[in-house]
């Protein structure tokens, strides 16, 4: 299962931004879809994540702030990015944990897409 991930850019701070992180396979189903983020110098935190029946949980420093969401007939996770500050600033990815089948086997998968840099400035 792949996933990729798309919508980083530069904006200034107080606006907001939609990343979206689409995954791509066959024989596959999804479990909870994540979003981290890794500034310079600093280790990889978890952002957001949702569940397959679209419960979602937050870091304390973007509660309020952002929303996570899933389109669950497109495989496809979002992450909407209101009022952003330049601490925001990161290269974020998602990451999914599900199930993948063969006509054999159902296999465990824990996949991450490439990462989008989100770049606020003040």
């Amino acid at each position: 299962v792949q996933l990729q991930a798309s919508g980083g850019g530069l904006v200034q701070a107080g606006g907001s931004l939609r990343l979206s992180c689409a995954t791509s396979g066959s024989r596959f189903s999804i479990n909870a879809m994540e979003w981290y983020r890794q500034a310079p110098g600093r280790q990889r935190e978890l952002v957001a994540t949702i569940s397959s029946s679209g419960s979602a949980n937050y870091a304390d420093s973007v509660k309020g702030r952002f929303t996570v969401s899933r389109d669950n007939a497109k495989n496809t996770v979002y992450l909407q990015m209101n009022s952003l500050k330049p601490e925001d600033t990161a290269v974020y990815y998602c990451a999914a944990e599900g199930f993948s089948y063969s006509d054999y086997a159902t296999t465990a998968f824990r996949s991450w897409g490439q990462g989008t840099l989100v770049t606020v400035s003040s």
